[in-house]
Formats: C-alpha cells, sequence, structure tokens
C-alpha cells in the first residue's frame, strides 16, 4: 500500500512534519491496530425493512438511550437530492422490532439530511447538516456550500423533544457524525477553504474543500479545533479512545477513503490511504473490535458492507442486503457478539413494480 499523501502542508494549522509523523506513528497511537488473525467471521441472523412511507428514506443513525433503541433518517417525497420538503424523522422502540415516531422535524427553506445521533451531557442529540434552498429546490448549479448550517434537535428523555435549532459557529459547515469525549462534544464540519466563492456545485475543484474537527461543551455553539483534511474534505466518522486519542474515517468524494489518527491537542495527524471509496462512512467498536462500514463500489455495483479494521487494513466480513442508492450505516453493540445495523436501501420494489428507498435493520452475530 502507497504511503499516506499529506497535502498543503503551507497552510496554518495544517502543518504535519515527517518528524511529526514518525513520532505519532512509532509512538504510542496504537488504536484499532488488531492482529489480522483474530478477526472472527460473521452471520447475518435475521434483516428486515423497518420503515417505508413512499418517500425517498436514507441515510440512517441508530443509537441506545435510556434503555431504548432509537432510529433516525431522511425522509423526502422528492427523492434524494436538495430540497426543501425533506425532514428528519425519529423512531424509538423498546425492541428493536415495533418502531414508534418520536419526533419528526423540517428547517424551512432548508434541506435537512444525514442526521446522527449524540448522548451528550444526558440528553439525545440529533445534528443535521443542511442545504439553503429557498422556497423551492435548486439545481446542482444553484448549490451553495458557504450557504450550509447545521441544526439540532434534543431531549432529555426521548420523549419529550426541543428545537430544531441552529448551531452557532456552524454557518458555511456541512456538519456530519457527532462523537464526545471528557465533557466535549466534536463534529465533522466539510468547508471551502477560506469559505473561497465559487458558483455551483461542479464548477470547483474538491481541492480546496478541507475538513474541520468542531467542538462544543454543550453541543449547540460550536468552533474549530483542528483541521484534519486539507484536501477533498468530506463525510468523516470520528471514535475517541479513553485517552482521548482518536480514530477518523474520511470519505474523500470517489477517492480512496483515509484513515486519519491523532491525539490532543489534535494539532498533530496521521493518514493513511484504505483500499477503498466509503460513502457514508461508519466506525464503531464491536466486542473490543473495531468495525468499519458504509457503500463500497468493488465490484462495479453499489453496496453495504462492513469491515474489520485490523493492522489498518480493511477486511470484509459482511455484505448486506442492498443496491441502488443505499448505505449510510448505523450500529449499536448488543453484546460482545451480537449487532444491530441500521441502513438504507433501493434493492425493494412495490407491489407496482416501482423501486422505493427504504429503511431497513440487520441482526448479526460472530460465528465463534
Amino acid at each position: 500500500m502507497n504511503a499516506p499523501r499529506i497535502n498543503s502542508l503551507d497552510r496554518p494549522g495544517a502543518r504535519l512534519t515527517l518528524v511529526a509523523c514518525l513520532v505519532l506513528a512509532g509512538a504510542a497511537v496504537e488504536v484499532a491496530r488488531a492482529r489480522a488473525d483474530e478477526m472472527p467471521k460473521v452471520n447475518v441472523v435475521a434483516q428486515r425493512r423497518a420503515f417505508h412511507n413512499g418517500e425517498h428514506n436514507a441515510f440512517t443513525d441508530l443509537c441506545r438511550f435510556q434503555g431504548r433503541f432509537y432510529l433516525t433518517f431522511r425522509s423526502c417525497p422528492d427523492g434524494h437530492p436538495v430540497h426543501p420538503t425533506a425532514s428528519i424523522i425519529v423512531l424509538a422502540s423498546d425492541d428493536a422490532q415495533t418502531w414508534e415516531q418520536v419526533h419528526r422535524f423540517r428547517v424551512a427553506k432548508r434541506d435537512t439530511r444525514d442526521p446522527h445521533f449524540l448522548v451528550f451531557q444526558d440528553k439525545l442529540f440529533v445534528y443535521t447538516g443542511t442545504w439553503y434552498c429557498g422556497d423551492a429546490s435548486p439545481s446542482r448549479d444553484d448549490y451553495e456550500m458557504n450557504r450550509h448550517l447545521g441544526y439540532a434537535a434534543w431531549s432529555p428523555d426521548g420523549r419529550k423533544w426541543n428545537g430544531p435549532v441552529m448551531l452557532e459557529g456552524t454557518y458555511g459547515h456541512y456538519i456530519w457524525r457527532a462523537a464526545a469525549h471528557g465533557g466535549t462534544a466534536y463534529l465533522c464540519g466539510r468547508r471551502k477553504h477560506e469559505f473561497a466563492e465559487t458558483q455551483g456545485f461542479r464548477n470547483f475543484s474538491r481541492q480546496i474543500v478541507e475538513s474541520a474537527m468542531l467542538e462544543s461543551d454543550d453541543g449547540l455553539v460550536w468552533k474549530t479545533a483542528a483541521l484534519f483534511q486539507v484536501e477533498n474534505g468530506d463525510e468523516t466518522a470520528f471514535l475517541f479512545e479513553d485517552d482521548g486519542s482518536v480514530l477518523a474515517v474520511g470519505r474523500r468524494g470517489s477517492m480512496p477513503a483515509m484513515l486519519c489518527r491523532s491525539r490532543p491537542p489534535y494539532a498533530e495527524w496521521e493518514r493513511k490511504e484504505l483500499d477503498r471509496y466509503i460513502g457514508g462512512p461508519l466506525v464503531a467498536k464491536w466486542g473490543g473490535r473495531y468495525v468499519v462500514g458504509g457503500r463500497k463500489t468493488l465490484t462495479g455495483s453499489a453496496k453495504t458492507s462492513l469491515c474489520w479494521l485490523a493492522d489498518d487494513e480493511l477486511h470484509e466480513f459482511v455484505e448486506l442486503p442492498s443496491g441502488g442508492d443505499n448505505s449510510y450505516p448505523g450500529l449499536v453493540e448488543l453484546s460482545p457478539t451480537r449487532a444491530l445495523v441500521s441502513y438504507y436501501s433501493s434493492h425493494e420494489k412495490d407491489d407496482a413494480g416501482n423501486t422505493i428507498t427504504a429503511i431497513y435493520l440487520a441482526e448479526l452475530e460472530i460465528d465463534e
């Protein structure tokens, strides 16, 4: 595998010297370096459609909070692209079998998408990135990244909800996936370098898109903590260890995904290119092992798959029933040998033969 490429080191806050790389690689940053020969086989013991309402349902996340399961996703009657008719749905369940809607929200004149959970300060947060639309659905040539704005809804008990409210400090950032450590919440914020003025989503190089780690002490007001991807910034998932070290898996458009590591204060980052593109990346722990999931395109058709991360390499252990528009998984560990995964897919059709895009759950079990 090729050595990681480190770009634009002359930018303020982004310098990563060879000495720093060697220190990080050779010292104490041993996150996710499990032995490849310890990876178990996994079986899909159950898979079911969890939600379909005739709309385009996509971009899931899954968590447990105060003894219940919570599932969230975007639902839009007008489809996958950017539309002001999109909304975020939150479902709850005692057994992950029967679900009830406990919250649904929209943001006026904005497309809401990519919702993610965070349990933080005894509250359940749902974060969503939004595109500005105005009163109608914009064309791709009118998408403007500098108008991105993060929003959140939150609940102290999963039943009574507040929001959505805009997140201070996120204007111009597309927020994606949340994590917390040591009383601080973190988000990935994708943005254009220096908020460059460019017209339309097609008319600029992805090299000017960077990814920042945003931090907050209350989950609502945010500031930049670090810049960890200085080119081709995109959807990134964080996983924090007890000592504050962080493992990140970042999409880079259609390029191979990047594995990133850092330690507090997150000023220096170690980066390594993975062997595949990952759309809607997930990084989580299951049974003490590291799981990376998302959309893969290695076979020419898009599928949602999960891999063990071992020796800094991906080893696929399951390809979920999926196809077409799909991915964006969430994972909850049920036990060291059982897990529940959410995702969306458009591999099924309705009774009239029309393709549907629905939310699915899969129960996984390690084959011991």
